[in-house]
């Protein structure tokens, strides 16, 4: 049982199919205010590939699971039968998408996994599962926002940062992929900006190469790295970062730096 918005919810961990370990079929773990653990929790992976997990443990499951569990977490929010069945069967009839929907949350059900609830006809992730893309999307966000309430640090972490889903190629994962990447780059760079300020300037450096890592064409990322190594007197870093982007942009894109790139190394040595 977990914890969720001051009420308790039980979260089922018992089986009765193979995918899902036999090791946890012991019952539910109370949870109380203050005591929560996450080795009792369902954990779900979209950063760099699809992972479910509870506690330390895998969770094995079939494609169509998957998918599905998958749409509804960067969804975010509650989505109808027909909108799922349409997303995720789109070869067959409405019919047999239906079908095919309730087959796969009938095969949920019997795996004994509290995933997903519904609503009328209305199906969402169930809260008490914890989804990195929710976690890193609200990190993000806080950074750029400068609220100060989350630890803009998690984003250090590479996973945080991965691309969603990698290697999926259905049509519904692109365009929420480039919003998380979009994101994601706009946020290491604020961090980067905000750890120079701080003098945290090893952890900068970190941001700056997660940003250029994501994109190494992305100019405003290259020179947010150069401004932590000059802010750190590290004049030939600086030097070295700018002539590194400044051969890769006329290589890949037939474009000088720009002249606000320009002149943050206009004073510090022959930069062209």
């Amino acid at each position: 049982m977990t914890l969720v918005g001051g009420r308790e919810r039980t979260v089922a961990v018992h089986a009765r199919a193979t995918p899902w370990p036999p090791q946890l079929k012991a019952a539910p773990t109370r949870v109380v205010r203050g005591e929560h653990n996450p080795r009792d929790c369902f954990s779900l992976r979209l950063l760099g590939g699809f992972e479910l997990a509870f506690g330390d443990r895998q969770v094995s499951l079939p494609a169509g699971l998957r998918r599905l569990l998958a749409l509804l977490a960067v969804t975010g929010h509650g989505v109808t039968r027909s909108y799922v069945a349409g997303v995720l069967w789109v070869d067959g009839n409405e019919e047999r998408a239906q079908g095919s929907l309730r087959s796969n949350l009938s095969r949920l059900r019997a795996m004994g996994l509290s995933l997903v609830e519904k609503s009328g006809d209305t199906l969402e992730l169930s809260p008490d599962v914890e989804v990195d893309l929710h976690e890193a999307n609200l990190t993000a966000r806080s950074v750029i926002d400068a609220d100060g309430r989350r630890d803009g640090s998690l984003l250090l972490d590479p996973r945080m940062t991965s691309e969603l889903l990698s290697g999926w190629y259905e049509e519904w994962i692109v365009a929420e992929r480039e919003r998380h990447r979009q994101l994601t780059l706009h946020a290491l760079e604020q961090l980067c900006l905000n750890l120079t300020e701080d003098r945290r300037y090893a952890d900068a450096v970190l941001a700056g190469l997660a940003a250029i890592s994501r994109e190494p064409l992305r100019e405003s990322s290259h020179r947010a790295l150069i401004r932590v190594h000059l802010a750190a007197d590290n004049a030939g870093e600086a030097l070295r970062c700018y002539e590194h982007y400044r051969v890769l942009a006329a290589d890949a894109l037939g474009v000088d730096p720009s002249n606000l790139m320009k002149s943050l190394v206009s004073g510090v040595g022959a930069a062209r």
